[in-house]
């Protein structure tokens, strides 16, 4: 009887670590992105379509040396597929695009949610999901600042 218990507990066993390695290549085969954030992904040779799942979750660009930079532009799952230019897969990826980290303050005002990015003083920013209101006064308010920069700092001229 207790040869049979050894026996069962030994085929669990064997079931577990077989089981693990499949975890983590399915892993492996996952590319972790932050919303608004970059990550580098090294192609293989021979490469001759990248087609993007959902380029409203994620954007690629591919850069000199083989190297892949795929952007979060929207929260969700979606996926990478590297073709030759046989049209043959070489490379099928999953991309998870995740909110920011532990930086980020959320405030709700009712229904309202505005972000702030604390680091360590806080300030606006501008995140998927927020009041339309408050997203749209932020990106205006980044809007003027970015031009005043191009421009040199200048005061706009009154239009006549």
């Amino acid at each position: 009887m207790a040869w049979r218990y050894r026996r069962q507990a030994m085929a669990m066993m064997l079931l577990a670590a077989a089981l693990v390695p499949a975890e983590r290549a399915g892993a492996a085969d996952t590319i972790d992105v932050v919303l608004d954030q970059a990550k580098i992904v090294k192609l293989p040779d021979r490469v001759g379509t990248i087609v993007v799942g959902n380029p409203l979750i994620a954007d690629v660009s591919v850069q000199s040396g083989g190297m892949l930079v795929v952007t979060g532009k929207g929260y969700g799952r979606t996926n990478i597929i590297v073709l030759d230019r046989g049209g043959n897969v070489l490379v099928e990826k999953v991309v998870q695009v995740q909110g920011p980290g532990a930086d980020v303050v959320v405030v709700y005002r009712g229904s309202e949610r505005e972000s702030y990015s604390c680091a360590p003083k806080c300030e606006r920013r501008i995140t998927l999901g927020d009041a339309p209101a408050y997203f749209d006064a932020t990106l205006n308010q980044a809007g003027s600042r970015a031009g005043q920069a191009m421009g040199g700092g200048q005061a706009p001229q009154p239009q006549r």
